[in-house]
Parts: C-alpha cells; structure tokens; sequence
C-alpha cells in the first residue's frame, strides 16, 4: 500500500534520520529501489519529474506501473509516490492520479504568487490525504527546465510557507541538481539553522543530493533535513554498469543482447547503491520495522 509521507518524514526528524527520495525512470528503477529499501527495511520516497511522468506515458500509468510493482514484489516498507518539483498545474494533474505526495516548486514565482499557490495546493492534497512539499530559495542547476543558480532560501519566506501547513519544506542552502562543479562552495550550515529555527523546526528537504560529500549531508541532517533527494547519482551507477557489460561483450554472448539481461548490471548497481544510502549514509535501515 502507498502512502503519504508526512509519517515517515516526521519519524525521521524527530529521530535525526533521513529518508531517501529516489527518483525513478522506469521499470528497472521502481524495481530496485523497493527492492533495496526492503532488504534494509526503510521506508522510501519514490520520486518521479513531470519530465519522467512523461517519458513514463503518464501520471496515470505511473501510479498503475509502481502499485503493481509494489504488490507483486510483496513489499512491506512504507512507500510514498511523490511528484518531485512539480509546478502548479502538474501537482494538481498527479493529486488526481492517485500520487500520495506531491511538490509545488513555486520557487521561480515571486515570493507572494509561490505564497498564494502554495497554500492553494496545501489544501486541496491534504483534503485527500496527500502531503505535500513546497519549495524557497533556488535549488542550483536545471530541473524540468526550471533553472536556477542556486540562491539561498530567506528565512522569513521559508516561515511563511511553513506557516500554510506544509508537510515539509525545500529551501535552498547551496544545493545544485546534478554534478558538482570543481569550485562548489558547500552547504550553507549557517543558513540550513536559521531556517529551521524560523520555520520552528519543520521538516526540510535537501534536493541535489547526488555528489554532496557524506559528511556535510549528515551535518544536514542534524540540522533539520529529513528527506534527501537522489537521481544522478543512481544515473551514473547504471550507466557505468551497463557500460562495463557492454564493453566485455556481454551483450554478444548467447543473447546477452537481451533487455532483461542487458540491463540487469545497472539495476543490480542501483539497487546496491539504494541499500548502501540507506542504511549508511541517511540512518533510516530498520526505520520500518
């Protein structure tokens, strides 16, 4: 059974763990990330772009492919179908589809326009049960076109939101999506406390989580983050392995050309690196049992 994620989100803060949010391209992903997150008992955010809605065939076809999925692998851990940076009319698309969380990035609005669609968004998926994750301050890099160089969150606007009834917050500390550049500057710990303390400690979210020493993701956690967003980092896991296989020539043996073998290294390396997060880097092996 899918379900919301303020649960488990406000599990993980009040005990200084982290969930993980996968974001999941298709099959072989929504596979290996229940599959990890079972073996070491945790509780998972399946995250899913308006770009991979897409390429998915759907919103719709989504929520089908994951349910199925999840039943037939039998999974046990607690799991959330969550929209990540969803704009406005996305969020509203994937509360109807049956998602059981959602993010409204209002975040390249000017503050009073992301304020006033935040809190019409808050309402309509907590009234069916659904949390709900809004976004201040950039996230660096691009995202499903929205780009951004990575401002950081005012502390007064991040209250605000927080004061609509959001489940847990995005604010931008100096995080980027993708590759880290060579000259990245770092988390913003400074600012990750001030946020916290004028959001009274609400949950927060770090996005771009793929590349960010471990070291400073976990300082993020003690500081308030409870949710840390994974993608690249399972992309280059995948190619890698897939590449590896190839250029062995794996795929020219018997039929080795065959998808279900020629894609197997790549989800067995997503799998292993989910089971690793988990339970060695965000705290939150065992957390579902």
């Amino acid at each position: 059974m899918l379900v919301s994620a303020t649960d488990m989100i406000n599990k993980a803060h009040e005990g200084h763990y982290a969930i993980g949010a996968f974001n999941i391209n298709n099959m072989e992903w929504i596979k290996a990330i229940l599959l990890g997150c079972e073996a070491k008992k945790a509780p998972v955010m399946l995250g899913v772009s308006e770009g991979a809605g897409k390429y998915m065939c759907g919103f719709d076809n989504v929520v089908g492919m994951v349910k199925h999925i999840h039943d037939n692998l039998g999974i046990t851990v607690p799991v959330a179908l969550h929209l990540d940076h969803g704009s406005y009319e996305g969020a509203k698309a994937c509360i109807e589809a049956g998602f059981t969380s959602v993010m409204f990035d209002g975040s390249h609005y000017d503050f009073e326009e992301n304020e006033a669609k935040s809190k019409e968004i808050i309402a309509l998926a907590h009234s069916k049960g659904i949390s709900v994750e809004c976004e201040v301050g950039g996230i660096g890099g691009t995202e499903d076109g929205v780009t951004s160089a990575g401002e950081l969150a005012d502390p007064e606007e991040c209250a605000k939101i927080a004061g609509l009834g959001v489940d847990f917050l995005a604010a931008g500390i100096g995080n980027i999506h993708g590759k880290y550049p060579a000259d990245w500057a770092g988390l913003n710990f400074d600012r990750l406390a001030e946020i916290q303390k004028a959001t009274n400690g609400k949950p927060l979210v770090l996005h771009g989580g793929s590349g960010i020493p471990r070291e400073q993701v976990q300082k993020a956690i003690t500081l308030g983050v409870s949710k840390v967003n994974v993608n690249t980092e399972c992309q280059l896991v995948f190619a890698d392995a897939t590449r590896k296989y190839i250029e062995a020539g794996k795929d020219l043996e018997g039929k080795g050309y065959d998808p279900r073998k020629l894609l197997k290294p790549g989800t067995d390396a997503v799998q292993a690196l989910v089971e690793d997060m988990v339970e060695n880097f965000f705290g939150c092996a065992g957390k579902a049992e």
